[in-house]
């Protein structure tokens, strides 16, 4: 399922107020990152992930691998930083950072 325009802006928008959950440094793509991706996105949605110590065609292969490991959609990159969304229609209202700020 692809996006539309109009949810990309909505998720660009609560995605502002967001502070990276994922940080990639380094050592690069580890079982610890990919796990940690794996909860982020069941819990929350909607994340940002930094990604630290690559150039630009190497954050670019980082985040093409994260989407297709986890499935999830890329709402917006800047930078060193993606904004990375996966619905998840079990989510708790809680944690859910589409749920809690999209109201």
């Amino acid at each position: 399922m692809s996006l539309t325009a109009a949810q990309k802006k909505t998720l660009r928008s609560v995605g502002h107020i967001l502070n990276p959950v994922v940080r990639i440094g380094d050592k690069g793509l580890t079982e610890g990152v990919t796990g940690e991706l794996e909860r982020a996105l069941t819990d929350h949605e909607l994340i940002k992930i930094s990604i630290a110590g690559a150039e630009r065609d190497e954050r670019a292969e980082i985040i093409q691998h994260l989407l297709a490991q986890s499935g999830a959609e890329l709402v917006q990159s800047i930078g060193k930083t993606a904004l990375l969304y996966r619905h998840n229609p079990k989510a708790d209202p809680r944690l859910s950072n589409v749920a809690r700020y999209t109201q």
